[in-house]
């Protein structure tokens, strides 16, 4: 089984519709988003959710209004004012709660619950690609970064169920803690960046982020032809870096319209932008497994 981690140093360069494609591409294999925080490859592989369950993380603090003797004591002691009186007892404010437990190891009456947050949800899919694992992290909860290892562990216990070659991982943008649950113990990160400034520089980042975790990286440009000269530089970093240069996909109108159509971007036209994502994906298919546990 190779688990190939599609990201991007920033959003905005085409990573899901690369990787969209690549699950079109792709045989035998399990999709995975692990941009919990907003999550849109579903949009592309149009699943039917088989199964759904909650994901829980993290605490928050309640008080029983009926066994509070309204000392004060944990609104006192919360450096996060997130407890205050009310008529004969006191209450908690949700939003304001950190989960730190604090009020409820000094109670007096032991009246302060840590109650489990449900922070999102995550499914399981079919599509037309194979099985396809995603998740919604609620709006401002926490914990990205755990959701994200427990999709991934998911889609990584399916595959070995299934014997599936492939577990394909669209990955969120950055370098943040959703990152690097996605990147973790993988066999190949695809970095798709474009000819920008900003595009340079954040997949400079992204690159020093997979060799940190000494996970074999390569790099894919989107759209090059609309800036050559930067294009070059992307080149030349990589052959600088020992880099992989996996693809250069050029710049069309027509991924609009595949995306209105909802579908990935080979299965609607055979001209040039296609023929570079089979050419990248070919370059990727022919990475061994397995690198990326192999010590430097």
């Amino acid at each position: 089984m190779k688990q190939i981690v599609v990201i991007s140093g920033k959003g905005g360069t085409g990573k899901t519709i690369f990787t969209a494609s690549l699950a079109s591409l792709a045989e035998n294999k399990v999709m995975v988003d692990c941009d919990v925080d907003a999550a849109n490859l579903h949009l592309l592989l149009s699943p039917r959710v088989v199964e759904t369950h909650e994901f829980r993380s993290g605490a928050t603090a309640w008080i029983n209004p009926d066994t509070c003797i309204a000392c004060g004591e944990c609104a006192e002691m919360c450096r996060f004012e997130a407890i205050r009186g009310a008529d004969d007892h006191y209450v908690v404010d949700p939003l304001a709660c950190e989960g730190c437990g604090l009020c409820a190891r000094i109670c007096p009456v032991e009246v302060v619950e840590m109650r489990e947050n449900l922070c999102g949800q995550w499914y399981l899919s079919d599509t037309a690609y194979g099985p396809f694992v995603h998740a919604k992290l609620g709006i401002a909860r926490e914990n990205s970064g755990k959701l994200v290892a427990c999709i991934r562990q998911k889609a990584k216990e399916l595959a070995e169920t299934r014997r599936l070659d492939y577990v394909i991982i669209d990955g969120p943008p950055g370098i943040g803690c959703p990152v690097l649950a996605s990147l973790t113990d993988t066999d190949l990160a695809v970095i798709v960046t474009e000819p920008t400034l900003s595009g340079i520089h954040d997949a400079r980042r992204v690159m020093e982020l997979a060799r940190h975790f000494r996970i074999p990286a390569g790099i894919v440009i989107n759209k090059w032809d609309i800036n050559p000269e930067r294009s070059r530089e992307i080149e030349a970093f990589c052959a600088l870096e020992g880099v992989s240069l996996l693809g250069r996909i050029p710049f069309s109108k027509r991924v609009a319209e595949s995306l209105i159509r909802a579908v990935p971007y080979v299965e609607t036209a055979g001209d040039d932008v296609a023929a570079a994502i089979r050419a990248a994906w070919d370059k990727i298919d022919s990475k061994p497994a397995g690198e990326a546990r192999r010590p430097s």
